[in-house]
């Protein structure tokens, strides 16, 4: 075959993948099959046919399924459970371009996005958890201005969320407030470290200490107690607030039941340690930020040192 022919095979190829992945973006996989059929007779080994072939099929099974379900909110939350089976998939298949996840996504959070969308525009009330379903899908399809818009007021409808607050963070960083979204992060991951799905944040910044604590060899749970200890460790977690009265107070009996806990040996240590540093890590911010006598500041970080004098003297240098 000529250098002519080869780059006249090459161009059809690369015009059908990128008619695929039109496909793709509106749902019409069994079209975009029969083109990745055609094209696999031209060139069985070119890059990107097969696993988009795979990736076509995939969905076109789990778009027949979903479309059996008549419960607009059911469908949504069958699509995205679905992706999250599907990321998994990918892993398995070689050669998935990011082209193709990208219009498989844009289909994937588009349409799950009209199911929510159908039930919140027919409500004559708020439903924080409709609020953050439509913020996730406007995230997915990368929409990250409707999808804060939508999750802020998830948050004033259910203040104090993990996951809601962990998705605007994960919002905020993709549009580079880098500020905004560490304040909505250490919040999230105070609160409840393992109430955040990982697996759901984009954020370069979270992924990178998260690989730190890997490298560690922290997993699972554990793990996760030990984000916001790191976090505040190596500046992720840098921007604080002075606690409300009735936050510290909420603070301190979290604090002495954990000191409890611990004292007696009742419960994990391997999940108290971290999660009661953390704790202090987050009396010690109020007593900076509310301007609270040094002494206070030292009768905490004496507490650390006792329980965990590494954590101590990394969190003191």
């Amino acid at each position: 075959m000529t250098d002519k022919q080869l780059s006249f095979k090459d161009d059809e190829l690369i015009k059908t993948l990128n008619r695929v992945y039109g496909l793709f973006r509106k749902g019409e996989f069994a079209k975009a099959i029969a083109h990745l059929e055609e094209a696999l007779k031209i060139d069985y080994d070119y890059p990107g046919i097969t696993s988009a072939l795979k990736c076509a099929n995939f969905w076109l099974d789990k778009k027949a399924k979903g479309e059996k379900e008549e419960d607009l909110y059911q469908r949504g939350e069958y699509l995205t459970a679905q992706w999250a089976h599907f990321t998994s998939f990918v892993q398995r298949v070689k050669d998935v371009s990011e082209k193709c996840l990208y219009s498989l996504k844009q289909w994937v959070f588009g349409t799950a996005l009209s199911c929510y969308k159908d039930l919140y525009d027919k409500s004559s009330v708020y439903d924080s958890r409709v609020l953050l379903k439509i913020g996730r899908c406007y995230k997915g399809v990368g929409n990250y201005a409707s999808a804060i818009e939508f999750l802020e007021i998830a948050n004033q409808q259910k203040g104090g969320s993990p996951v809601v607050l962990s998705e605007l963070a994960d919002c905020y960083a993709q549009i580079n407030e880098l500020r905004t979204s560490k304040v909505f992060f250490r919040e999230a991951f105070f609160i409840d470290p393992q109430g955040i799905d990982l697996s759901r944040i984009e954020s370069a910044m979270i992924h990178r200490l998260v690989d730190k604590l890997e490298e560690k060899g922290f997993s699972g749970s554990v793990l996760a107690e030990w984000i916001p200890v790191f976090g505040a460790i190596f500046g992720v977690f840098n921007v604080k607030r002075e606690l409300r009265p009735i936050e510290f107070g909420r603070l301190k009996q979290n604090i002495f039941k954990l000191e409890i806990q611990l004292k007696e040996g009742k419960a994990q240590k391997e999940l108290i340690v971290p999660r009661l540093i953390k704790h202090y890590f987050w009396l010690i911010d109020h007593y900076v930020t509310a301007g609270e006598e040094k002494s206070k500041i030292e009768e905490v970080l004496r507490k650390i040192q006792a329980i965990d004098p590494v954590i101590y003297k990394e969190y003191t240098k």
